[in-house]
């Protein structure tokens, strides 16, 4: 994640300190965990990675397995467990699971679509303790109706958003950038303004499970800068106007370099800044600061490498796998840098990207290896002109 609203306005958030403080810098630092606790969901999204259905998958982790699960994650430390899914709000036990990660001192987000949310749920969310309800929503009206393959699915999630700040919650919107929405960025800062949403979270696309087959829908390297571009402008009008929100942008490193870049020419010092923050953060996280678990237990390096196991945690505990430096993809991605290829492998701020999405760069070219398509920097940008 890149946070342009700290890196732009020095706005300071909770995920600040695992992005930019001592807790990066460890040795061995513990991810924040991402569980697709189910498959089942009541939408259809073009572009989800887990290729949600309506129905539960058969394996699904139990309660009682789900449990054991989460009271290891507490004993390793982990800072935070993410319910994602499919529509993690479809699970009957999602009440009781999140509960007990914060008896055991775990922060717990919620990752949904928003349409099931009502006041009573909202009630629940909040009484239980979840720190942050992630409602995504992938466009305005229609647009997003049409991604998210369900009529009237906008205005279920905007119900769904006002019952969360009704219930003290915070609430982060998520959206996925693509041909057919990126043009309504002004829109969504418009929104988040009018319905006092925290946060906002602009996710490059990524080309994982359904989203595989939409690199036709995915925006060009020139719109991707206009869009970048916009989204810097709108988070210093908010913050000028006295209106903080935390503003960033997901899956694609090379926006960090970007703003950088841009700094160096029209504010040299707070570039400067800017680039301690980036080397501190080191870039994509796969494998290191972030882990993710499907729906039956399975663990991959995030959330977009579902077809890839590192193993399950219904046979060996999740730490005993995480930290299991024998196993050949969670080394290499630890230790990715001699491997990287292409642009990737040749640019000068590799110590700030470490190689960006590896699953897009292995959709395209067939390689985890080879350079990360998205990358939107000129080569002169990058040093390799």
């Amino acid at each position: 994640m890149i946070s342009v609203s700290r890196l732009l306005c020095d706005n300071v958030s909770f995920g600040d300190k695992l992005r930019y403080g001592q807790e990066s810098a460890q040795k061995d630092p513990r991810p924040v965990v991402v569980w697709n606790c189910t498959r089942q969901c009541n939408l259809s999204c073009r572009h989800c990675y887990a290729l949600a259905d309506s129905q539960k998958s058969p394996q699904e982790m139990d309660t009682e397995a789900g449990k054991k699960f989460i009271a290891d994650l507490a004993e390793f430390s982990v800072p935070v467990i993410l319910f994602s899914g499919g529509e993690p709000l479809l699970r009957q036990d999602i009440f009781e699971l999140a509960g007990l990660a914060r008896e055991l001192g775990i922060r717990v987000v919620l990752s949904t679509n928003g349409t099931l949310i009502t006041e009573k749920v909202a009630s629940t969310l909040s009484n239980i303790g979840f720190a942050e309800i992630g409602i995504s929503m992938d466009g305005i009206g229609a647009s997003n109706d049409y991604f998210r393959g369900k009529e009237g699915a906008y205005q279920e999630a905007v119900s769904g958003i006002r019952a969360c700040i009704n219930a003290g919650l915070r609430v982060s919107l998520r959206l996925t950038i693509a041909r057919h929405n990126y043009q309504q960025i002004p829109a969504i800062f418009q929104l988040i303004e009018a319905e006092g949403i925290d946060r906002v979270c602009f996710y490059h696309l990524a080309y994982s499970g359904r989203g595989s087959n939409l690199k036709e829908e995915d925006i060009t390297h020139s719109q991707t800068r206009a869009v970048v571009d916009n989204i810097c402008e709108h988070t210093l009008d908010l913050h000028r106007r006295g209106l903080p929100k935390e503003v960033l942008t997901v899956d694609n490193h090379a926006d960090g370099v970007y703003l950088y870049l841009k700094l160096k020419e029209s504010d040299p010092a707070r570039a400067d800044r800017v680039l301690e923050l980036l080397k501190r953060n080191g870039g994509n996280n796969s494998g290191i600061r972030i882990a993710a678990v499907d729906d039956v237990g399975n663990v991959h390096p995030d959330q977009f490498w579902w077809h890839y196991s590192l193993g399950n945690v219904q046979q060996r505990n999740f730490s005993d796998i995480w930290r299991d430096t024998s196993e050949p993809l969670l080394k290499n991605l630890r230790n990715r840098r001699s491997l990287l290829k292409g642009r990737c492998g040749r640019c000068r701020y590799l110590g700030l990207c470490n190689g960006n999405l590896r699953v897009r760069a292995e959709a395209v070219f067939g390689d985890v290896w080879a350079e990360d398509p998205a990358c939107y920097l000129s080569d002169r940008e990058i040093g390799i002109s």
